[in-house]
């Protein structure tokens, strides 16, 4: 049985919208431009660094990075805040943990991410970064901390994601149980492929969740 659900972070949890949106004002660009090329990595499994590429060709992300945080110490640049949250999370997070389930937060982010997502307060049991582990999706030794933080066998984990390439294929390789969310754009465009099936199932926001672990246990 199903005793523990393990969420990723991005646009699992979180919606990039605004963060997409500083990022194309700070490469002097219109969102469209910066969002539709991100579709198009997306839809070619490349990263999105390979947008900003696209953009500026030469683009240095790390070096990039530190000079915003030189102009703009004080705003939020490429992080997110509680404004972020997309507004299913705190409710449907509530009430799997209500039911019984182990809540655990673990995405592919920066060490900075854990401050951020501690402070939202979120009904979690805990909250965990791959820089802070050191192991990022989809490294198998990433999912391997899941298993371990959650203390369970990976057969009772449930892994939620938006991706097929980070989240699905890696979890279910791994041991565990998944569900691909329909969110963000590789979410849609990852329920849309074949490898789909390999979900154990497909939901279209985190309300379902809850039903689908029911059936699956």
């Amino acid at each position: 049985m199903i005793k523990a659900v393990v969420f990723d972070v991005g646009e699992t949890l979180i919606d990039e919208t605004r963060i997409w949106s500083r990022w194309a004002e700070r490469l002097g660009v219109n969102s469209f431009v910066l969002m539709g090329a991100l579709g198009g990595m997306a839809a070619l499994d490349r990263p999105h660094s390979d947008a900003f590429e696209l953009i500026r060709p030469g683009f240095d992300l790390y070096a990039e990075e530190a000079a915003w945080e030189r102009d703009d110490p004080g705003g939020l640049r490429n992080h997110f805040d509680a404004d972020d949250l997309y507004p299913d999370v705190r409710e449907a997070l509530a009430a799997i943990r209500a039911a019984g389930y182990q809540v655990i937060i673990a995405g592919n982010q920066p060490k900075r991410a854990y401050d951020a997502l501690v402070a939202m307060d979120l009904p979690a049991d805990s909250v965990h970064t791959s820089e802070g582990w050191g192991a990022s999706k989809p490294d198998p030794a990433f999912f391997a901390k899941v298993a371990a933080v959650a203390g369970r066998e990976p057969g009772e984990i449930l892994y939620v994601g938006d991706r097929l390439d980070n989240d699905v294929l890696p979890a279910g390789r791994a041991g565990m149980r998944t569900a691909l969310l329909r969110r963000g754009p590789w979410g849609y465009l990852h329920a849309a492929r074949p490898e789909a099936r390999a979900a154990d199932v497909i939901v279209d926001d985190l309300h379902a969740l809850l039903p689908a672990l029911r059936q699956l246990s």
